[in-house]
């Protein structure tokens, strides 16, 4: 028998050369693919991480926000009610101010009202009495002038009390 390939016989040869091929393979494949696989594999891990990192910084940042935009709402409500407060006790201080100012201002009126009546009565007594002096020097000029009777005199000073009772 001839020595090389046969079936159901094991050659060392044959053997010892396709290990020797795929150890060069592996060598090859190590030194060519392996180290960019490998290479590749830890950029993508990085890659990865990064972005699980910048991810992490940009849900931190968003919650540092959303807590501060809470806070600037809290203390914009609170600053909407203080200034709410402050218009209605600024109304209701304006609301009771108009009130007194009112009241002074009607008290005035009155009491410029009343002046007014008191000076104008002043000057009706002032006038009833020019005119019943008026009218006494008259009635007595008159008397003295001619004798009257009784009668006369009655009747005279009816007539000048019905004058004065027109003016």
């Amino acid at each position: 028998m001839t020595e090389g390939f046969v079936l159901g016989t094991f050659t060392w040869g044959d053997s010892l050369i396709q290990l020797l091929a795929f150890i060069i393979l592996l060598a090859l494949l190590k030194k060519y693919a392996w180290a960019p696989l490998v290479k590749l594999m830890k950029d993508r891990e990085e890659h990865v991480a990064s972005e699980i990192e910048s991810a992490e910084k940009a849900r931190k940042e968003a919650n540092e926000l959303l807590q501060e935009y809470k806070e600037l709402m809290k203390n914009a409500r609170v600053e909407a009610q203080q200034f709410i407060e402050n218009a209605k006790k600024q109304g209701e201080s304006q609301y009771k101010e108009i009130i007194e100012q009112a009241r002074e201002e009607a008290e005035r009126i009155k009491e410029s009202a009343r002046l007014e009546i008191q000076s104008e009565k002043e000057k009706a007594v002032h006038e009833l009495r020019e005119q019943v002096a008026s009218l006494s020097v008259m009635i007595a000029s008159k008397v003295i002038e001619k004798e009257l009777s009784e009668e006369d005199q009655e009747a005279l000073i009816q007539e000048y009390i019905e004058k004065a009772g027109k003016v």
